[in-house]
């Protein structure tokens, strides 16, 4: 079995290709179940965030198990291959654990170092948990890249004052309007993203925050910590006609705000311009509404030059971290070698006590009739002797034939028989 991971992300698949296959929360697991019942995935978890959608796995070895998933990831969304042909990136082995550790350690989000990956990978994986769909493969693999991450966060300055989407979002706004002081900013969802939003739209001094949402005591929640407003969904043609600012992050499959809406608002605003930023993946807004005069649209793919800027900065810190990630790895691969092994030494001991209980009911039965112990005793140590030596012993033979020396150099290392007198005949 092989760790697998299938997927794309902000820098392969605009943010017209990553809303067609991204996940709501509440498609997880049923999902997952439909994926492990595809033939070739013993275990997956799937990771759908605003940047990327990832299907990790513990797959069968061959080509057909990872086609298999390949055609079943285009196809959970009603998409034929040839749509995602460009954007998918597909991993195995100690690639897949590579890229999985720059996941969660913020290396590969648009915003380096950003902390909140973290929190979505560990949520993901605690979704496939309860959807029953993790055994011990990814289990260890998981647990191994959360502990790695946490090293890497913890030894670099990586993820120190991040510039995060939602910080990006608030200093476009401030490219549109030189004074913040007088504006009134309508937010479009409760998340943890709206909230960090509010927080960076407080303290550059916006004047009024309205937090909308599908359920009013989450939004009045968010909206007290600012000394805000909150409102229902519902209420939001209403709000565009006093929003100078709307900032969107939601969970939707569907947009939330369409271009009649604010078209409609606009008239009676008087064209009064209005600034948006679209940061939830699909997307919130039509993207339509960039059509309509005095409309200032962005979506999080537009925030991608600000965040490179911080990237730039934090390129020293990501290569120390990039030696915390190859020691990672190789770390995987001793525990995956020291697994390997396990299952060759367990079958090895299984068969020498087959064949040691063999040999002791042999001579138990003869000591029953009457035979004589001592010889019994030596009969049983030779022919279980012979018989554990019997099969090494053809193959040495085989080897030293066949010219292979490295064979049998290795093969006195295991059988200890380069190890001074005595040394090797401990019990194991």
């Amino acid at each position: 079995m092989s760790l697998l991971v299938v997927g794309l992300n902000h820098t392969t698949a605009p943010v017209e290709v990553r809303e067609r296959v991204a996940f709501a929360p509440e498609q997880v697991p049923e999902a997952l179940r439909r994926a492990c019942g595809t033939g070739g995935v013993a275990e997956a978890v799937i990771l759908s965030t605003c940047n990327r959608t990832e299907f990790i796995a513990v797959t069968g070895e061959g080509a057909e198990a990872e086609e298999r998933v390949l055609d079943w990831f285009a196809g959970s969304h009603h998409l034929a291959r040839g749509e995602l042909e460009g954007c998918l990136y597909r991993m195995r082995g100690p690639e897949a654990m590579r890229h999985l550790i720059q996941v969660a350690s913020g290396l590969d989000s648009m915003v380096m170092g950003e902390p909140q990956i973290f929190g979505q990978i560990k949520s993901a994986f605690a979704s496939a948990r309860h959807a029953g769909t993790v055994g011990p493969g990814l289990s260890r693999a998981m647990n191994h890249v959360f502990a790695v991450a946490k090293q890497v966060r913890t030894e670099t300055a990586i993820g120190e004052s991040p510039v995060s989407v939602a910080f990006a979002a608030v200093k476009l706004a401030r490219h549109i309007f030189t004074e913040l002081g007088s504006t009134t900013a309508l937010l479009i969802g409760a998340g943890e993203t709206i909230e960090l939003v509010a927080r960076h739209l407080s303290e550059a001094g916006v004047s009024r925050l309205v937090v909308a949402n599908r359920t009013l005591a989450r939004a009045e929640q968010v909206a007290a910590r600012f000394a805000g407003e909150a409102i229902l969904l519902s209420e939001i043609p209403a709000c565009l006609l006093r929003a100078d600012i709307v900032i969107s992050s939601t969970a939707s499959q569907l947009p939330i705000l369409g271009k009649g809406a604010v078209e409609q608002a606009m008239r009676q605003r008087r064209h009064k311009p209005i600034f948006m930023v679209d940061i939830a993946v699909p997307r919130d807004i039509e993207p339509q509404v960039a059509e309509l005069p005095d409309v200032y649209l962005y979506s999080v793919d537009d925030l991608e030059q600000m965040i490179d800027d911080n990237r730039r900065a934090r390129e020293d810190e990501a290569r120390r971290a990039g030696v915390l990630v190859d020691a990672g790895v190789a770390a995987w691969l001793r525990d995956r070698r020291s697994l390997d092994a396990v299952g060759t030494l367990r079958d090895y001991r299984a068969r020498a006590e087959r064949l040691r209980d063999q040999e002791l009911e042999r001579v138990l039965r003869q000591l029953r009739g009457g035979g004589d112990a001592e010889q019994l005793l030596a009969l049983l140590a030779r022919n279980l002797t012979n018989k554990l030596l019997h099969d090494p012993s053809v193959q040495l033979r085989r080897a030293a034939a066949e010219g292979r020396s490295e064979l049998l150099d290795w093969s006195r290392r295991l059988l200890g028989l380069d190890e001074t007198p005595g040394e090797g005949e401990r019990d194991p």
